[in-house]
């Protein structure tokens, strides 16, 4: 069994893996706070909270975790625990799809805030959009 400082350690360095992967720097707590606070309905977390997670002084609560693990496109089970070979998991190519830009998160909140008949147009929008941008 693991000591928890071993345990905090190794949780660092599988966040700074999984940040690294969807291209965020793992050195900007402040980055990490913003990004996490963007996309969790919470309780906003601190710059400091992000550097402790960083370095390796804490772990977030199981749910902050599982949005962590749901934003960077890895399973909550290998951040919060490692694997086997405590590598990064394989195949990134289902992940890449559930991770968002912030500012897609934003256009997200923004079209929940028309009215149904205004949701429907800004979809359909996108749809035909899609569509153009496949016949390309």
């Amino acid at each position: 069994m693991m000591n928890s400082s071993n345990e905090r350690e190794s949780f660092s360095q599988r966040l700074q893996q999984a940040l690294k992967n969807a291209h965020y720097s793992p050195d900007s707590p402040t980055r990490l706070a913003r990004e996490f606070n963007i996309r969790f309905d919470g309780r906003p977390i601190t710059v400091h909270a992000a550097r402790k997670w960083l370095v390796g002084e804490a772990i977030p609560t199981q749910e902050k975790l599982r949005m962590i693990a749901q934003w960077l496109g890895v399973p909550a089970e290998w951040l919060r625990f490692g694997g086997p070979e405590d590598g990064a998991p394989a195949g990134d190519n289902g992940a890449a799809a559930s991770r968002f830009e912030s500012a897609d998160v934003k256009l997200i909140a923004d079209l929940q805030r028309l009215d149904e008949h205004h949701r429907q147009i800004a979809r359909e929008f996108i749809r035909m959009l899609v569509r153009v941008n496949y016949q390309k």
